[in-house]
């Protein structure tokens, strides 16, 4: 089946010599794998690699067969050429951060609209403004929203996050946030991308961050922690 749509680059993988195998998240189909033959030869070729940078916004036209095998474009096009996520170093490193996230929990072989919405706003936000030292952590936040583990607030005044069952508790358990750290999660929960001003301190950014990614480790069968999460420390220390 020939389908146009709209698709986020989540990976690619040099395959062979020449080739490459390119994993999207579809706002048709959700999550495709796809083959690029021949997409380092000297010749000219609409499926440049160039298009297949960690989290680029395609237009593309392409062959869905839905066989469990990968799939083939037909047309590729940047359907938002970005400004400053490819130039700009603190950016860059977010995006490589945040599409190895994306690789490892995105499992979705079907439609979900809200999700891609949710993505393409998100990095069309990063792409266009200069204030992002607390965008990976509303983004990490907000994605669990979708993976269906956003923290459960049953009361405003309960002091200690539970990991495990993702519930604010009035009484501390071996697997709950200290006070202070159940308290940073509180405020970040109250933010939104617009929210420019410098909320955290460096130290409490990293705070939030291992919290996040160990929060995904407690609810993610086999989730692997990114690479790129060393290189984010050092670029936000």
């Amino acid at each position: 089946m020939l389908v146009k749509t709209k698709a986020i680059v989540i990976s690619s993988l040099r395959y062979q010599e020449k080739s490459l195998i390119v994993k999207c998240f579809t706002e048709s189909d959700g999550l495709k794998s796809y083959y690029v033959r021949d997409a380092f030869t000297s010749r000219k070729s609409t499926q440049k690699t160039v298009y297949f940078r960690p989290l680029n916004i395609l237009e593309i036209e392409a062959s869905h067969r839905n066989n469990g095998k990968l799939e083939y474009f037909k047309e590729v096009r940047l359907a938002h050429p970005y400004h400053s996520i490819n130039t700009d170093i603190i950016k860059t490193s977010i995006s490589i951060f945040i599409s190895e996230i994306l690789h490892n929990c995105i499992k979705e072989e079907e439609q979900n609209q809200n999700l891609y919405s949710y993505l393409e706003a998100s990095l069309l936000w990063l792409d266009n403004h200069d204030e992002v030292a607390n965008f990976h952590l509303i983004f990490l936040l907000e994605i669990t929203r979708f993976l269906g583990f956003y923290p459960e607030i049953t009361s405003s005044d309960t002091p200690f996050f539970e990991m495990i069952e993702g519930v604010f508790i009035p009484h501390e358990s071996i697997s709950c946030l200290t006070e202070h750290e159940t308290l940073l999660l509180r405020k970040l929960m109250s933010l939104k991308l617009d929210v420019t001003a410098k909320t955290f301190h460096v130290s409490e950014r990293q705070a939030l961050l291992k919290i996040l990614i160990d929060y995904y480790s407690f609810h993610l069968d086999g989730f692997m922690r990114p690479k790129s999460l060393e290189v984010l420390r050092e670029v936000f220390s």
